[in-house]
């Protein structure tokens, strides 16, 4: 790996394009180095969760409201649409759009925390919609990936956009062009310029996940998608982009990020070295935040030495920064002990989550979150007994490099009316590389049977995984099978008619 410095440079001080952070990005996204075999593997592991994910919610409001404005803009020859089986085919922005939506919708495929946090598997539905427009085989699908999750997780590593309250999608916008680059085998420029495009239209606030969490949270990534499937066309035509879009003296680390003086470290591979940062991700077993699973996992174990949980005078979570002020206490948002709150809210309260998971010793993405779950009196009770702070040492694991260290749990001491004390601590999920039960192929081949089970057939469930397990070798033709048909009547629509609906 080659670590760049990047600073900001004034007008009067010209920054050659070749020492610009997105012109490193796209050579690394042009080189065309071939990709390892366990990166493969897990290309298609990763392939296989978005598609339980985005199943298990194709049907929830928000999915259908982006597959309603996707199946407006049919297009013969175009990318395919969860749901809709291999015939129905729009244009690729809008299946990154809806297939987008639908896998974010649950908040229950991977991550990859660092200095930013990160869902890489969201570069997947665009680079796959432009690969089945563009009619590019299961290879380069494969070279496209591994090149937008190299990309998204080597600028989480190296800058921090919440800080600023900046939305994390504004990493995933570039990377998303690059994989769309390395896909189409497109030259540096037309990549570099396409960067420069997609980080310029896709920076926002994080006001999307403060409060009441709205929707939207499952849109940030679909939009940072299709506005890069956007820019690569663009690209592709000739037209060119603000430059330099991240050191330039009104640029976005200059007025977004850090500053005039800002400085940061990115490494990115030197030519011809593999990119392997897929490999440094992980998956969720449970549906909630990345931060939670491991808090979760944990809980199980407490709860079941807990007879009575009227008995519980106080919960204390022991965690990471970014576990204390962004779902936990510190946060000091009050919807986190809402009973009423929305499921995304829910999704982001750690103080809810360890109240159910210690109480059901178990998880379940839709029954976990129902309004009857929520306003349940006893989980009401316990949920409002837990709090959290930052302990120095965990949010050291959390911003460690040395994966061996890294951690994203915590440590929960529950004292009882009596004074009795049950305590543990958990550094890492079960389901991560290092953890107890680290995910392999037939977890996810699981994970997808459970999420998809009563909404397809169990022949389209053998049949999807059969075409996906065989990625490396599908033709064009065969690559639009990476879909999945819904039985007949099954795929619920949007009551409502927006602008696009109007006419049809």
């Amino acid at each position: 790996m080659h670590s760049y410095d990047i600073k900001v440079h004034p007008e009067k001080d010209r920054l050659p394009r070749e020492n610009q952070l997105a012109w490193q990005i796209a050579e690394v996204a042009a080189d065309p180095v071939e990709i390892e075999a366990p990166v493969t593997e897990m290309i298609i592991n990763r392939l296989i969760d978005n598609a339980s994910v985005a199943i298990a919610s194709v049907n929830r409001h928000s999915v259908t409201s982006a597959r309603a404005e996707a199946l407006a803009h049919l297009r013969p020859g175009g990318a395919t649409v969860f749901g809709c089986g291999p015939h129905i085919r729009v244009h690729a922005e809008w299946a990154a759009w809806a297939n987008g939506t639908a896998v974010r919708e649950l908040d229950f495929h991977d991550t990859f925390l660092a200095a930013e946090y990160s869902h890489p598997g969201d570069n997947i539905p665009g680079i796959l919609a432009v690969a089945q427009q563009c009619q590019r085989s299961g290879h380069d699908l494969i070279r496209g990936i591994a090149t937008g999750y190299e990309i998204q997780i080597d600028l989480v590593r190296g800058i921090c956009l919440h800080e600023h309250k900046i939305d994390h999608v504004a990493h995933l916008g570039p990377s998303v062009a690059a994989g769309i680059g390395t896909l189409l085998d497109l030259s540096t420029e037309t990549i570099h310029q396409s960067i420069q495009h997609a980080l310029h239209v896709t920076t926002a606030t994080r006001q999307s996940r403060k409060g009441e969490i709205s929707s939207w949270k499952a849109y940030a990534p679909s939009h940072a998608g299709k506005m890069a499937v956007e820019a690569v066309d663009r690209a592709m035509l000739g037209e060119t982009s603000p430059s330099p879009i991240y050191e330039g003296e009104d640029g976005v680390i200059a007025w977004m990020l850090d500053g005039k003086d800002a400085h940061y470290i990115v490494r990115l591979p030197e030519k011809g070295e593999a990119k392997r940062a897929i490999l440094d991700s992980y998956t969720k077993e449970h549906s909630a935040e990345y931060q939670s699973q491991a808090l979760i996992d944990l809980a199980f174990r407490l709860g079941r030495q807990v007879k009575n949980f009227d008995d519980i005078k106080d919960v204390l979570i022991e965690t990471s920064h970014h576990t204390h002020y962004v779902i936990g206490t510190g946060s000091n948002d009050p919807q986190k002990f809402d009973p009423k709150a929305s499921r995304e809210t829910l999704d982001h309260s750690i103080m809810y989550i360890v109240a159910v998971a210690l109480q059901d010793g178990a998880w379940h993405h839709v029954r976990s979150y129902s309004p009857e779950r929520a306003n349940r009196p006893d989980t009401v009770r316990l949920w409002q007994k837990i709090h959290t702070i930052e302990r120095p040492e965990w949010t050291e694991r959390y911003h460690s490099i040395d994966p061996n260290v890294k951690a994203f749990g915590g440590r929960i001491t529950i004292t009882m009316n009596d004074g009795s004390v049950i305590a543990d601590e958990l550094a890492v999920a079960n389901a991560h590389p290092l953890g107890a039960t680290p995910w392999m192929r037939p977890d996810y081949i699981r994970k997808f049977l459970t999420l998809t089970e009563g909404i397809i057939t169990p022949q389209e469930a053998d049949r999807f995984l059969d075409v996906a397990q065989n990625l490396p070798t599908l033709s064009a033709q065969e690559l639009l099978q990476l879909e999945i048909t819904l039985p007949g009547n099954t795929l619920s629509k949007n009551p409502n008619i927006g602008i696009f609906g109007y006419g049809q």
